[in-house]
């Protein structure tokens, strides 16, 4: 539901809210947050609430170190794990300058500008996101290990699937928050799970996404579990993706659609291109850690620049679909990225090949894991490691013409140094391990 201030205001007062959680994500896609009470919440809406940005990690330096959070009205949701008297909310909020002019490095900001280009165009874009993660057991002291909550594997069930009871609770708990998951499934890992969620705008989409990480790792802490979005957290089994499907739709209508002739418009084409032409440098802001390079070229897990329909060994496919739900999906992302930016680039970067009217390749229909040398002779491999990552970055003149500088140059300062110490590490596991597992 959209709700307006005045509305937030009543629903506020008529429902024994007492604490508001505002929350933001940190230019790396981490949540954070600041709790107000509920009677300064219209103060709130009116003048925001300053926080330190000089301790948010690519924000603000010391010296000019305050921002603001200002509630958008309309992602008021009731925290349902928190107690019904004395209630808990939370807002997403929208980052602006002391003088009120919005903070470029914010994400819902950087996501927003990136719709209206859509919407300049005539089209408007619809993401649908699968996130899948990990369900690992947690010791006598609550930290959690690398022991997978069971052995199952594809679509099993219980007693296989320990999981089942968690996904429930998830997903029950998503819907009272209205974000409105479709399906749920153990992966092929062992405690390995997947929630597949409904298209929407961008910007929900991504509001959605990293609503939804919070409450699957706080669903999971209450059953005694820890959930983990590392891309690969066990070494020879899957790894956890974030596929994303996208469709545009012009005067309302889905334009990846088939006609008679089984083709896909024009313009349908050029956007995948135009995806696939720049996906080298918007790749460490779809797999920003050093060990989503590990994932690459395994378990369905693509790392060649291709494409085709259905067939899952593709960068980007289009899976069989009833007309007027037929998209594209991209396999290579990550559930550690910032979600605001990756669907911002993606965004741009199919309108880049629109607007250039990029030519789409043919279609590689073969299983590119299996495929011969001559097959994959004169294919393009997405950067096999964050370094390479970080590199077409930092020389792409397209991600400086989509993002903000000093954000480009936070994000990579931060990323450069992240592999330099992987790379100076003596183990490169324990080097993951104390820099991601417990965060992401």
């Amino acid at each position: 539901m959209e709700y307006t201030v005045s509305e937030v205001l009543q629903y506020v007062q008529e429902n024994d809210v007492k604490f508001i959680r505002l929350m933001f994500c940190d230019i790396f896609g981490q949540v954070k947050n600041l709790a107000i009470m509920a009677d300064t919440l219209e103060d709130a809406f009116a003048n925001g609430v300053t926080f330190d940005a000089s301790a948010v990690k690519g924000f603000m330096n010391i010296e000019e170190s305050d921002l603001f959070l200002f509630p958008d009205p309309s992602t008021l949701a009731v925290l349902p794990w928190r107690p019904q008297q004395g209630r808990v909310v939370r807002f997403l909020c929208d980052i602006r300058y002391p003088d009120g002019t919005p903070f470029e490095g914010d994400g819902r900001y950087i996501l927003r500008q990136a719709e209206r280009a859509c919407l300049d165009a005539g089209y408007t874009c619809r993401i649908g996101s699968e996130c899948e993660f990990y369900l690992f057991e947690t010791d006598e002291t609550g930290r959690p290990t690398r022991i997978p909550q069971d052995n199952a594997g594809y679509l099993d069930i219980s007693p296989l699937d320990q999981g089942q009871n968690v996904r429930r609770d998830i997903c029950l708990t998503l819907e009272r928050m209205d974000i409105k998951p479709e399906s749920s499934h153990h992966e092929q890992g062992p405690g390995q799970n997947e929630i597949d969620f409904e298209y929407s705008g961008a910007l929900r989409a991504a509001d959605n996404l990293s609503t939804v990480k919070m409450v699957i790792k706080t669903i999971a802490a209450n059953n005694g579990l820890f959930a983990s979005f590392l891309p690969k957290p066990l070494g020879n089994t899957s790894g956890s993706g974030l596929h994303i499907n996208i469709s545009l739709e012009k005067n309302g209508v889905n334009i990846f659609k088939s006609g008679e002739s089984g083709e896909h418009s024009k313009e349908a084409e050029s956007f995948i291109a135009g995806v696939l032409h720049r996906i080298r440098e918007i790749t460490v802001f779809l797999n920003p850690l050093t060990n989503s390079y590990h994932r690459f070229g395994h378990y369905d897990a693509p790392d060649f620049i291709t494409w085709s329909h259905q067939n899952r060994s593709q960068l980007i496919r289009i899976p069989a679909a009833k007309e007027g739900h037929i998209r594209m999906e991209l396999r290579s992302s990550d559930p550690s990225c910032n979600p605001y930016l990756a669907f911002a680039l993606l965004i741009r970067a199919g309108l880049d090949g629109i607007r250039h009217k990029r030519v789409l390749c043919p279609p590689s229909n073969f299983n590119l894991y299996t495929a011969s040398e001559e097959q994959l002779k004169g294919i393009d491999m997405l950067p096999s490691t964050l370094e390479r990552a970080v590199e077409a970055a930092r020389e792409s003149e397209f991600v400086h013409s989509a993002l903000p500088r000093r954000t480009i140059d936070s994000f990579l300062e931060v990323k450069q140094d992240e592999w330099n110490r992987y790379l100076a590490s003596v183990d490169k596991d324990k080097f993951e391990n104390d820099a991601y597992f417990s965060i992401v």
